[in-house]
């Protein structure tokens, strides 16, 4: 198949080179920016460390005071951050293998004590509310942006001519801000209608609904907001 990540570095490229041994042609098209944000963490110390992106951890990882919590116990979502986590040199990581309804729970049974201090590292734009959740677990985190993800405006004249060509197949959406992003280039394009045609592989039905709202037909969601699963559903067309 020929398939377009729109998913942002580097992440993109470790996801087209896993697509083309299975024999795809991939485009890689990032539609969102990484780059940090001013984080102000406050006077710490802290217990742990919690992060629902791999984003979160790279970021962590080079910050300033990354000398001040790189021992702390890690609390994670997913294997996919749980794995990005030990790369950028965190030693002691768990992940909830879930959802942030997970994470939170596995906070709870951590952290009974409100008076734990529990740090919360976490993108500008989040796709699920951990604070309030892990609140009404009763685990109170200390929530500090460490990142932003910057939408792109365009597409770059060889994806857009692709598209408008009907020389895509398929598209991997692994967040709804870069599913917005691509539906707000193909807009600015004037390609919407050729945008929608392809099939669509979602991470989640949230990161689907933007798609399927803009009048998309052929939308596949994953089983699992992973990686492996989204490897999966390009096979199941």
């Amino acid at each position: 198949m020929r398939l377009l990540v729109t998913r942002p570095e580097p992440d993109a490229e470790r996801t087209a080179s896993a697509l083309s041994q299975h024999g795809h042609q991939v485009t890689v098209v990032p539609l969102l920016l990484i780059e940090p944000a001013a984080a102000d963490l406050g006077p710490g110390p802290w217990d742990a460390l919690v992060m629902t992106s791999a984003n979160s951890c790279r970021a962590a990882a080079k910050h300033p005071r990354r000398k001040e919590f790189m021992t702390l116990p890690v609390f994670v979502v997913g294997r996919y951050s749980a794995d990005t986590a030990r790369a950028a040199g965190f030693a002691d990581v768990t992940s909830a293998g879930g959802n942030a309804k997970e994470l939170a729970k596995l906070l709870k049974a951590r952290f009974s004590a409100r008076d734990r201090r529990l740090l919360y590292l976490a993108g500008e734009d989040r796709a699920a509310d951990l604070a309030g959740e892990a609140a009404a677990q009763g685990v109170l985190l200390k929530t500090v942006v460490i990142y932003r993800a910057i939408k792109v405006m365009q597409f770059p004249p060889s994806a857009r001519d692709a598209i408008a060509n009907g020389e895509i197949d398929g598209v991997m959406h692994f967040s709804r801000r870069s599913a917005e992003a691509y539906l707000n280039c193909a807009a600015a394009a004037g390609i919407l209608d050729k945008a929608l045609a392809p099939f669509h592989y979602c991470l989640s039905p949230q990161v689907a609904r933007p798609l399927t709202e803009a009048g998309a037909k052929t939308v596949r969601i994953s089983p699992r907001p992973d990686k492996p699963a989204m490897m999966e559903l390009v096979g199941t067309r």
